[in-house]
């Protein structure tokens, strides 16, 4: 079953539900986008250097939209000071959410938004529109919107203007197309958090057995049309009423007596289902697996003579002859249990019943993080703060990888700088124990192939992570030459979130991914899958089809930005599960003597 999804209670006590269950992240979200969109306009600002303020509300931004606990909540219990305790906020972005908390506005983004009025929250989002290149739309054609930019697109008013072209607006169409789409389901990143939470009030609200997540949700899918929740409960009609007192919920839109389905505030649909104790294994096989996942499961049921069904699996005389657990329906047809990830119907069902399915990574099976930023870059934490909340979550050791000059939006460093910061992680595991902090960067891979950072600089790290952040559009052939040459360069560890692609936000690069596998096996390189919920990079098809070079290995990292996003790595994990990865395949599964081997030219 996957990590942190399942909640089991035997409650004879009703307990009262306080705090926690004003819990929603909608709030939280909206705040976020605020300091993003400030973050966007200030960088239009020629007259002043923004760059230290506009880090700063890109930083906080962050914070508050990762944040698990209600940022209102905070503020109600602590005031002014709890929110200042927070990684990235200072007393003036403080203030301003105490504005937002307090009357529903942030003055500094009213005043901002009066000089630039235009949607940055949703035209950032688009392939190609970074907000410098949003302003000067607005300015040339006064685009305001999506729906202004669609227009214009479509009138070819865009290749007219100076410095964009007929790439560009065929490349704005595209992000357009790609940005829609992902607008019919969810990313996991946003949907699961909030299932969670409905899944722990539920779990103690005292009028439940069991309340588990199924669905793509459970399966750990990068995306979701809708949640489901199964639940076991005495009390049916009690438990439909205390969901639809759940601030989550916007609205209900069916309540039977063992079906509820309500529309949630973030924009999903979520069935509640209250099974029978005695079904409750069957329904959860039922409402886990894909579509044909579960048609050839109940095909082997009839073939030996069952029938099998979200209440159970009985025999021909009609008896339940398994259905309690979920195990005990795959094992009462001999089949071999898999991972809820792996029910895709992609040859699980054929190897579970050989007894042949493999032994894939864990997250028990974790015992470092490679990719983390701190806040000699864009993260929010300083370096002893990352290391002591990895040693908490029982990691052996981290890699720091701060960004090179390139990502100067990120306040990247030049080699100068970094072999500084390079002393600084020297110094910090001079004051750790029980954890060792390893040296390293994100570096950028440019466009022609060459990495962001002199080859002295390099040799100064345990490892490099090399990654492409700009010139996305390059053509394949390009785009494939720029990747393989700095594979060849003899200075890349590990190949960053390959393709580049953020969830429902940007397409992949278009690069040629067998002769960049095969290149990443010619030359040691390791392959990362990105556990970052906006990017699960490598996902799960390019994982099984880099397994096929039997050389390549992986690392699964966090790409974390502050300390609480090292528990990302769940995300990770899964999107490897779902790739049927093995963990001999995964470097960071090593212990730091062989991973040390593993991983440096």
């Amino acid at each position: 079953m996957a990590e942190g999804m399942h909640v089991t209670l035997r409650m004879p006590i009703l307990r009262v539900i306080t705090l926690d269950c004003s819990y929603t992240i909608m709030q939280n979200a909206k705040i976020a986008q605020l300091l993003g969109e400030i973050a966007d306009m200030l960088t239009l600002d020629t007259q002043t250097d923004r760059k230290f303020e506009v880090l700063a509300y890109r930083k906080a931004a962050q914070t508050i939209g990762s944040m698990q606990e209600d940022i209102g909540e905070v503020y109600a219990k602590g005031g002014l000071d709890a929110l200042m305790e927070l990684p990235g906020i200072g007393k003036g972005i403080a203030g301003a959410i105490k504005e937002y908390l307090e009357t529903g506005k942030i003055p500094k983004y009213e005043d901002l938004k009066k000089r630039y009025p235009v949607d940055f929250a949703t035209l950032t989002k688009i392939h190609g529109m970074g907000p410098k290149r949003i302003f000067r739309l607005y300015a040339s054609l006064k685009i305001r919107s999506i729906d202004d930019l669609r227009k214009a697109v479509e009138q070819h008013k865009i290749m007219g203007l100076e410095g964009f072209g007929k790439r560009s607006e065929e490349e704005i169409a595209n992000g357009i197309a790609q940005f829609e789409s992902g607008q019919q389901r969810m990313a996991l990143g946003r949907a699961l958090p909030e299932a969670e939470a409905m899944v722990r009030k539920l779990g103690g609200s005292g009028l439940v057995g069991k309340v588990v997540i199924a669905g793509s949700t459970r399966r750990m899918r990068e995306t979701v049309g809708d949640l489901d929740i199964l639940i076991t409960s005495d009390e049916p009609e009690k438990v439909r009423n205390f969901i639809a007192r759940m601030p989550e919920v916007e609205r209900v839109l069916l309540s039977g007596s063992t079906k509820t389905t309500v529309r949630l505030a973030i924009g999903l649909n979520c069935d509640f289902r209250v099974v029978e104790e005695q079904s409750f294994g069957a329904a959860l096989q039922y409402f886990t697996g894909n579509k044909d996942h579960n048609v050839k499961v109940r095909e082997i049921a009839v073939a030996k003579g069952y029938k099998l069904n979200e209440y159970g699996l009985f025999d021909k005389m009609d008896r339940n002859v398994a259905g309690a657990q979920e195990d005990g329906v795959y094992k009462a047809l001999g089949m071999q249990v898999m991972d809820p990830e792996m029910r895709e119907d992609r040859g699980e069902v054929e190897l579970s019943q050989r007894n042949r399915i493999p032994k894939v990574i864990r997250l028990e099976d974790m015992r470092g993080d490679l990719h983390m930023h701190t806040v000699a870059t864009d993260g929010n934490n300083t370096i002893l703060e990352m290391a002591s909340y990895a040693k908490g979550l029982g990691r052996e050791y981290i890699g720091i990888s701060d960004h090179s000059k390139s990502e100067y939006q990120a306040g990247g460093l030049d080699d100068k700088e970094m072999l500084r910061h390079l002393g600084e992680i020297d110094k910090a595991n001079n004051k750790t124990e029980g954890i060792r902090i390893l040296k390293s960067a994100e570096i950028d891979i440019l466009k022609d192939g060459s990495l962001d950072l002199d080859s002295k600089t390099m040799d100064s790290m345990d490892y490099t992570l090399c990654s492409i952040h700009t010139n996305l559009t390059m053509s394949r052939g390009d785009m494939t030459r720029r990747v393989i040459k700095a594979m060849e360069s003899g200075h890349m560890s590990i190949w960053a979130h390959p393709t580049d692609r953020v969830i429902n936000q940007r397409a992949p690069i278009d690069i040629d991914l067998d002769r960049a596998f095969q290149a990443a096996e010619d030359n040691g390189v390791i392959l990362e899958i990105d556990g970052y919920p906006d990017r699960m990079d490598l996902n799960d098809e390019n994982i099984l089809r880099a397994k096929e070079y039997k050389k390549i290995r992986f690392a699964i990292d966090t790409d974390a930005h502050r300390d609480e996003h090292l528990n990302l790595m769940r995300y990770g994990v899964s999107t490897a599960k779902r790739g049927w990865l093995e963990p001999g395949r995964v470097v960071n599964a090593l212990p730091l003597d062989k991973l040390l081997k593993q991983l440096w030219k």
